[in-house]
């Protein structure tokens, strides 16, 4: 902190990390706080996909792990929706039904259940106008060398459902 440089670097920022940044001084000697600077960080998703599907139809939403090592958890989810309801979740080495929203029960599949090669695209069965939404691949790995698995958010992808006809 020389100079008073209170300078704060986040590295490896996620979309996670948007939000609203307070700096606030406390001096030796003082009473209360001051502060110093407030900074809102907006952090793009990276890289989203956009779908165009028409009722009916099945729709794959791709999604690659970025290498080889072992999947702890993979879920599936809807960045629209607030809740911790799921499309898809597997954790354990087994496909978790309990938490999964209704609307999605029986609809959806991983194209690969094994997911070799890190492909855990989803097949989303037999779309409405209720689909259209922003939906989220996420995938937890245990890289070599490291204690804990690491989150890594792999796959945003925008869906969009034209009424029949359209």
């Amino acid at each position: 902190m020389k100079d008073g440089d209170v300078s704060l670097i986040l590295n490896n920022v996620t979309i996670n990390d948007t939000g609203t940044y307070e700096c606030r001084l406390i001096q030796t000697g003082t009473s209360g706080q001051r502060l110093i600077s407030i900074i809102y960080l907006h952090v793009d998703p990276p890289d989203q996909k956009n779908i165009t599907a028409e009722v009916g139809q099945d729709v794959t939403l791709t999604c690659r792990a970025p290498n080889n090592n072992p999947i702890s958890v993979l879920k599936w989810s809807r960045a629209d929706r607030v809740g911790d309801e799921y499309l898809l979740l597997y954790k354990n080495k087994r496909f978790e039904p309990d938490d999964q929203h209704p609307s999605f029960k029986n609809r959806v599949d991983l194209q690969d259940r094994q997911m070799k090669d890190g492909d855990v695209s989803l097949i989303l069965k037999n779309v409405t106008i209720n689909d259209t939404g922003t939906y989220e691949c996420r995938v937890t790995q245990r890289e070599p060398n490291q204690e804990r698995p690491s989150l890594k958010h792999i796959s945003i992808i925008y869906l969009h459902v034209d009424p029949p006809g359209e």
